[in-house]
């Protein structure tokens, strides 16, 4: 399994606005797509600032390509999630999930 990693940041006002935003549209979108296999979003707070990380899970590199197309690194960011961000990584980082637990 692989995990896709990707980072953001966004302001305080705007983070709740973008943890809808993913819930609504980006989750249902990503659960439909073959080799999806689920995901984890973490936030930090620091003063006026948000970093927001997505952890996606694929079944391998090839789900990911179906996702993201043959440049795979390439950040998959649609217009009005990125209005919602002040900054976001443009290329994304994968890791082969060694193990997992409980």
């Amino acid at each position: 399994m692989i995990a896709r990693v990707w980072s953001a940041r966004t302001n305080s006002a705007l983070s709740a606005a973008y943890l809808e935003h993913f819930g609504r549209r980006v989750l249902p979108e990503l659960r439909s797509l073959p080799g999806f296999e689920g995901c984890t979003v973490l936030t930090r707070s620091e003063l006026d600032a948000v970093e927001i990380i997505v952890i996606s899970r694929w079944h391998s590199l090839e789900a990911i390509e179906n996702f993201a197309g043959k440049d795979r690194e390439a950040a998959v960011v649609a217009p009005e999630a990125a209005a919602l961000l002040t900054d976001y990584d443009r290329r994304v980082r994968h890791f082969e999930i060694a193990f997992t637990a409980p």
